[in-house]
């Protein structure tokens, strides 16, 4: 970690509530500062754009200064930050100076598209870990999940994922899946022993990526889910009643730096509890 400094993106929407309520937890908890962000977009030159873009600012001053009281209220200190300009890029400038993001989903609750765009692109390029908290209520639940691929992005997130479980006394259940080479033509069945060494070589390397947390975290309980099938599919019905869901991201060519993982963004649009992005 840098300098103990959570970014979270104040709006007035549910999500973004929720996230803040996590920040502030998580602050409190591991003694962090928050840095709480509103974005006001630009002005386009339109006639009465001047009236509409004070009142933005001043109800953005608002948003945040509640916002602030409710951390310092909780004993965290918290710093308000109003910036103006496109809200992508600047929530990913601010995560230069920040060792997390915390932001609210911004999909539809139902799972649909029509929203959610911003909330994948500031994920895809933010310079720290991202925390996506969803509207709904995850009181209550446990333990932390993560989705290991054996890539260095996974390698990340499970060091992610076992530091936060062993902080909160949780227990760690590491993902890993395959699926069988693809074949142009209908195939009635898989040879079974081909179907039983896929198993055993993926269970092989799930377990030299996890090898070093029990010399790091001695006393942290830690499960593994080795399965047959996509890994969004398997991640979301094992994190559905947990309190964290940890994966990596990796773009691939020159513009991955913009772009989230098939697995991450996928996750990301049926989010199953809060869910942290790691690259």
């Amino acid at each position: 970690m840098m300098n103990g400094t959570i970014a979270v993106g104040v709006t007035d929407a549910a999500g973004a509530r929720s996230a803040l309520q996590w920040a502030i937890e998580r602050a409190v908890a591991r003694r962090e500062r928050l840095l709480l962000v509103s974005v006001v977009g630009s002005a386009w030159g339109v006639a009465g754009e001047e009236t509409l873009v004070a009142r933005a600012l001043t109800r953005a001053t608002a948003l945040l200064e509640y916002a602030a009281e409710q951390a310092r209220n909780a004993g965290v200190d918290a710093e308000i930050l109003i910036e103006r300009g496109d809200p992508v890029a600047r929530l990913i400038a601010v995560s230069e100076r920040a060792d997390l993001l915390v932001l609210g989903s911004d999909f539809a609750r139902d799972g649909s598209h029509l929203r959610g765009v911003r909330g994948v692109r500031i994920t895809a390029g933010a310079h720290c870990p991202v925390v996506v908290v969803p509207e709904n209520d995850v009181a209550g639940r446990s333990g932390v999940v993560v989705g290991v691929d054996g890539s260095e992005a996974s390698e990340k997130a499970v060091a992610f994922a076992a530091a936060e479980a062993d902080r909160t006394g949780e227990a760690l259940t590491a993902v890993m899946t395959w699926s069988p080479v693809p074949v142009p033509f209908e195939l009635d069945e898989y040879p079974q022993d081909y179907l039983d060494r896929m198993q055993s070589l993926t269970t092989e390397d799930l377990a030299i990526s996890l090898a070093g947390l029990r010399q790091d975290y001695p006393d942290l309980a830690v499960s593994t889910v080795v399965e047959s099938g996509y890994p969004t599919g398997v991640l979301l019905r094992t994190a559905r009643s947990a309190r964290l869901l940890v994966v990596g991201s990796h773009g691939r060519g020159p513009l991955a730096r913009f772009l989230l993982g098939s697995t991450s963004q996928a996750v990301l649009s049926h989010l199953p509890t809060v869910t942290a992005i790691v690259r």
